[in-house]
């Protein structure tokens, strides 16, 4: 019988080369960080919510590294141990990452959006001892740690005064504190990331990454969007998340190229700053492609200025969503897909495709492609006994390699479940086509876990998605399954209406004539917003109850 650590070095294994054997230019962060120390170059442009520009080079950033290095081991901070951020995008933040990563620590980041009782359950489940906390959350903090779970946790408060220097905050005591000297060794193998993943029901499960899924998965990236020295980032993502973590902080640290970090995203900046700082690549969530349309941003001709593709995923986009955008501004959309999980991506589409490939991938199938395994890792379509699938046949999607997590912490039962086979499981349902060059194109079709079985049949909610997008009269809307004495679970709309007027049967009507009636939504419901996470994946599990009334409804197909 299979031990589980060997199910999950199978996981962690691409084309048959284990993860010990994959070489990388660097054997730890901290051997990063020494190469860049005395580098003058511009590494950080900060944009804070007036707008105000502050600008780092790769030596003020090392520097300041180093210093809070040195202030986390005054404090008791050794290799091995945890810290927690308490945050939101700001060059401290990014600094605190990679003091601690330069000491072989691991970093929990908070995301403080996120109700009491899950930050409570983290700070306790992570065994972090020191937060970094920035003041705007300070009060919520303290008031946490005063309960009786976490009293006796001890955890030491680190606050940050933005950049104010007062007594006991960050700044004032890095003046104080002595500057760490770069450990050597390899560090491959050190935790560096505990993410917790964002599950609708029960306690978060965390997601433990090591400074080798950093490298697999940064290297992968640079190399697949040509991200080198002479390249520049942006990042309008929280960087309590993965992909603002890795797409566009780690991925261009490691390839010596700039990255401009905004506080947040602005759709009326958007372009001007990827024109004014000379921006080449940004990342961004489905949501932000639709805040752009809808803001009628100006993109300024930014293809002319260098400016190459926006990389999206994290969230579903439905081909309507694609084809508005990119035949609106011309720019092409480098859709691709991964978890945190797997550190963040796991595959692009190729961006050599001419025009007519990129929009055939994006448009011919009902879904937009997420493109082709990337080096890091190899993907497959299983079915539930962990079989592989053949072209078009659709089942869960898996993915070993190098960039695949260490384990989900202290959870041997969902590890059991998720590697089982050898493979990492998803959890998402999709497919894959072969192109003329014999490459595998994968596409989601959504969650297995969100899959809607009516009547016995499961139902793709992506799918019925992409049709309820080009309704007349929708904003925005996703299908939601709910119970139904019938059928088990009937479909049923959330729907963002475009004005006051809409007619709920215009909409039913046109799912009808573009949907097989099994598929399309029988109730629509008009809201103000659709329930999302911070990086816009739908929660479609929080708004079930809303169709409670139609539970026992027999609906009907009117000849």
């Amino acid at each position: 019988m299979t031990s589980l650590s060997d199910k999950i070095l199978s996981a962690q294994t691409v084309h048959g080369i284990a993860p010990h054997d994959v070489q990388y230019d660097f054997s730890s962060i901290a051997e990063v960080l020494k190469a860049r120390a005395e580098d003058e170059r511009t590494w950080m442009i900060y944009y804070d919510e007036q707008n105000n520009r502050t600008e780092y080079s790769f030596k003020n950033f090392v520097a300041r590294v180093c210093q809070t290095a040195g202030l986390l081991k005054a404090n008791g901070l050794k290799r091995g141990d945890r810290i927690a951020t308490a945050a939101h995008n700001h060059p401290d933040t990014i600094v605190q990452y990679f003091a601690a990563w330069m000491l072989g620590a691991c970093v929990v980041p908070l995301n403080m959006t996120e109700d009491d009782a899950r930050i409570s359950y983290i700070l306790q489940n992570s065994r972090a001892k020191l937060v970094f906390c920035r003041e705007d959350y300070l009060a919520r903090l303290e008031a946490l740690l005063q309960s009786d779970v976490l009293k006796e946790k001890a955890l030491k408060i680190i606050p940050v005064f933005g950049d104010e220097l007062r007594d006991g905050g960050f700044h004032e005591l890095l003046k104080s504190s002595e500057t760490a000297e770069f450990p050597k060794g390899d560090f491959l193998d050190d935790e560096c990331l505990i993410v917790y993943t964002s599950g609708t029901t029960g306690n978060p499960k965390g997601v433990v990454l090591v400074q080798r899924n950093l490298f697999a998965d940064g290297t992968s990236i640079a190399a697949w969007h040509g991200i080198d020295a002479t390249q520049r980032m942006m990042c309008v993502l929280p960087i309590h998340h993965v992909n603002g973590t890795i797409v566009t902080t780690v991925t261009p640290f490691l390839a010596g190229a700039s990255l401009v970090l905004n506080r947040k995203f602005q759709t009326e900046y958007f372009f001007k700053r990827i024109l004014d700082e000379k921006v080449n690549i940004v990342s961004v969530v489905p949501t932000l492609l639709a805040f752009l349309l809808e803001g009628k941003a100006d993109s300024l001709d930014v293809l002319k200025n260098g400016f190459k593709h926006i990389i999206c995923g994290a969230g579903p986009l439905t081909c309507e969503l694609a084809k508005q955008f990119e035949d609106h501004y011309g720019i092409r959309i480098m859709h691709g897909y991964g978890l945190s999980e797997t550190t963040c991506y796991s595959c692009f589409l190729p961006t050599e495709l001419s025009n007519e490939e990129h929009r055939h991938w994006m448009q011919d199938f009902g879904f937009p492609s997420i493109g082709v395994p990337i080096p890091a890792n190899e993907m497959a379509i299983h079915d539930e006994n962990g079989n592989s699938l053949g072209e078009m046949e659709r089942g869960e999607i898996v993915i070993r390699g190098t960039n695949v997590m260490k384990e989900y912490y202290e959870n041997p039962k969902a590890n059991e479940e998720t590697f089982k086979n050898g493979w990492f499981r998803s959890g998402d349902e999709g497919f894959f086509k072969k192109d003329e060059q014999g490459r595998d194109f994968y596409f989601i079709t959504g969650r297995l876990k969100e899959l809607i079985i009516r009547g016995g049949v499961n139902l793709a909610p992506l799918e019925i998605d992409e049709v309820l997008a080009r309704a007349p009269g929708v904003k925005a809307g996703i299908c939601v399954g709910f119970v139904n004495d019938f059928y088990g679970e009937e479909v049923g709309a959330l729907v963002i209406p475009t004005n006051e007027n809409v007619l709920k049967e215009e909409i039913l009507d046109f799912c009808f004539k573009n949907l097989a009636f099994s598929k399309a939504p029988k109730v629509v419901i008009f809201a103000e917003n659709l329930p999302v996470t911070s990086t816009g994946k739908y929660q479609r599990n929080k708004v079930k109850e809303l169709f409670k009334e139609y539970q026992g409804v027999q609906f009907k197909k009117v000849k």
